[in-house]
């Protein structure tokens, strides 16, 4: 990437260069708040799918108009981190982030309020506008701060932090939608956003000091994006990820109706079943930190888990064709945890060379995760009538395709 390339970062939250400063506690701490900056996405998604029946009854609203919010949010996820990553890399992360964090509070108050689906639509478009930037602003600080297996073991407790929400997020929506209805879902998603302000505000130390900063005008950022996309290396790790994140929406989008719709789970039900396969996540990205710090290679690990993923996907399909639930719960499961695997070395491989345009690359592996995310989401809504096989076979797909487009591009 010539230009685009930057030596190792220190591994420190502190900015000093004393490797002393990085501290088991000071590490535990800012993993703390990036997972939860990182999770504002999950947390977008996950804590109103068991909502879906009820906002579509309260709002007069079909199956696939209810699924089109979701789909705004993931496009507005994609688009918005294309936007954010620059900014992060000219005014530093915590401007853009703050920024962001006021405005998916307010854009959540709006859904609160909401009338109509479209409304809701366009609501949730914003709102993820604002979100985007915790997940882009996160992977930035830890490329700032950490090398390379330090990034992946980062990486993996962000997601210790940030899979906690797919457990509590579906749990806590069914209870707020029994008791208070599904509005009440944007209330606390508001409420999450102050206090994640008042955090940042108060304990994030910035981490792009103003020498590092770049000060690209529209066609030097147009032509980073364009240096980046055409680096094999940063493509095989970003869709490494990427595709199999595929499988992962089309499971947040038909899993509401295929297992609550066509298996009768109530919504507390379907939302001990979600937690369950982020839990299995959260086993999967622990048990990859613990072996990238026995000196195992990330990319030999990456390889192998793609190659799990690929059979966890291939066996979805089999599930569904028996009709059962069991089955298919536990094919799920299993895809669903090895993505915890998946994600962390991906996505620190892909942007350990590319130190100078962290938040630009962290745009991209977001806005390809992200944006192949929001055409599942149209896709499946299109579909619509809750049938299991369209979600089947993108996970099917998703699965081998990830394996096959690192393979190709690594060689």
């Amino acid at each position: 990437m010539g230009s685009l390339d930057a030596a190792a970062p220190g591994r420190y939250p502190t900015g000093h260069h004393n490797p002393g400063a990085w501290m088991p506690e000071a590490y535990r701490r800012l993993a703390a708040l990036l997972g939860a900056l990182t999770a504002l996405g999950p947390l977008g998604v996950d804590m109103y799918l068991p909502a879906f029946p009820t906002m579509g009854a309260d709002l007069s609203a079909s199956p696939a108009a209810v699924q089109r919010t979701l789909a705004t949010f993931l496009f507005g996820m994609a688009a918005g981190q294309l936007v954010v990553g620059p900014l992060a890399d000219r005014y530093g992360r915590r401007l853009p982030l703050i920024a962001g964090l006021g405005l998916f509070g307010l854009a959540s108050l709006g859904c609160a309020l909401a009338a109509s689906a479209e409304a809701l639509a366009w609501l949730r478009l914003v709102q993820a506008l604002g979100g985007c930037a915790g997940m882009v602003v996160a992977r930035a600080v830890v490329r700032d701060l950490c090398d390379e297996r330090g990034a992946v073991r980062m990486m993996a407790m962000l997601m210790l932090v940030m899979g906690a929400a797919p457990i509590l997020a579906p749990m806590l929506g069914g209870a707020l939608v029994a008791a208070f209805g599904w509005r009440a879902i944007f209330w606390v998603l508001a409420a999450y956003a102050a206090a994640a302000l008042v955090l940042v505000a108060l304990a994030l130390p910035e981490s792009l000091p103003p020498e590092r900063r770049r000060r690209d005008n529209l066609v030097a950022v147009l032509a980073v994006y364009l240096q980046i996309l055409r680096d094999r290396r940063f493509l095989a790790h970003a869709l490494a990820g990427a595709v199999p994140m595929l499988g992962l929406f089309a499971y947040l989008v038909g899993s509401p109706h295929v297992l609550m719709g066509r298996h009768g789970l109530s919504p507390m039900e379907y939302g001990v079943a979600f937690g369950s396969n982020a839990f299995g996540l959260i086993l999967a990205s622990q048990i990859v930190s613990r072996l990238v710090r026995r000196s195992v290679a990330p990319s030999h690990l990456l390889v192998r888990a793609l190659m799990l993923c690929a059979v966890a996907g291939l066996l979805v399909p089999l599930a569904v064709a028996t009709g059962a639930l069991w089955p298919l719960l536990a094919s799920l499961f299993l895809y669903l945890s090895v993505m915890g695997a998946v994600l962390p070395m991906a996505s620190a491989l892909a942007m350990a060379p590319l130190g100078r345009v962290a938040g630009s690359a962290s745009a991209v592996i977001g806005t390809l995760q992200f944006g192949g995310g929001a055409l599942v989401g149209v896709l499946l809504g299109a579909l619509g009538g809750g049938s299991p096989w369209p979600m089947a076979l993108v996970l099917g797909g998703a699965g081998l395709g990830g394996l096959a487009l690192h393979l190709t591009l690594r060689r």
